[in-house]
């Protein structure tokens, strides 16, 4: 009996990995793995750390599982170059992955293949996805929308005095509901 782990992930805290496990468990059930965790991520796929899938390397790097679960290869990475960089190692431990809806089974050639290719979708749409943000921003700006924080008023004045009364600048800072850094700036400031 293999022992397999899970991993899923949505964008959103406001989503659920409900219907990702539900699927992955049933599957499991049927190839008769037992599971070993099951790991629920809520966080952009592009995120380089996260946390479930950083303990999910853990166990693969222990060799306390012989199979990766996933509902879809872009649940994992969003990057070409970092899923087959994962993929690799893991092969090399001995560990096998099956995305379930993208039908890929990587110990077979075919599979490796599509995983390429799906991988790939995946990267491209992460890039589709920045372009029309950046088209976006552009578009804004253009009209004249103001981006960003609104700028913060700051009385220099004030700044320096609480600083010639002696208090230090993270007790200005605090005093004033502004950064650190807009402190530094303020005491620098002519």
């Amino acid at each position: 009996m293999k022992n397999c782990s899970i991993y899923t992930r949505v964008s959103t805290l406001d989503q659920s990995c409900e219907l990702q496990i539900r699927e992955l468990k049933d599957f499991a059930e049927r190839r008769g793995w037992n599971v070993v965790a099951v790991f629920e991520e809520k966080m952009s796929g592009t995120t380089a750390n996260r946390p479930q899938l950083k303990q999910l390397q853990k166990l693969v790097a222990e060799r306390k599982i012989d199979v990766v679960l996933t509902w879809k290869l872009d649940r994992l990475f969003r990057s070409l170059r970092d899923l087959l960089s994962v993929l690799q190692d893991w092969s090399d431990l001995g560990v096998e992955m099956v995305s379930l809806r993208d039908n890929i089974d990587l110990t077979t050639s075919t599979g490796r293949l599509l995983m390429q290719i799906v991988g790939a979708f995946g990267e491209f749409e992460a890039a589709l996805v920045r372009e029309r943000v950046r088209a976006g921003v552009e578009n804004a700006r253009k009209k004249g929308v103001k981006l960003g924080r609104p700028a913060l008023q700051l009385d220099a004045g004030k700044v320096r005095d609480l600083r010639s009364q002696g208090l230090p600048i993270r007790a200005i800072a605090l005093e004033l509901g502004i950064s650190v850094g807009s402190v530094q700036k303020a005491i620098k400031a002519p």
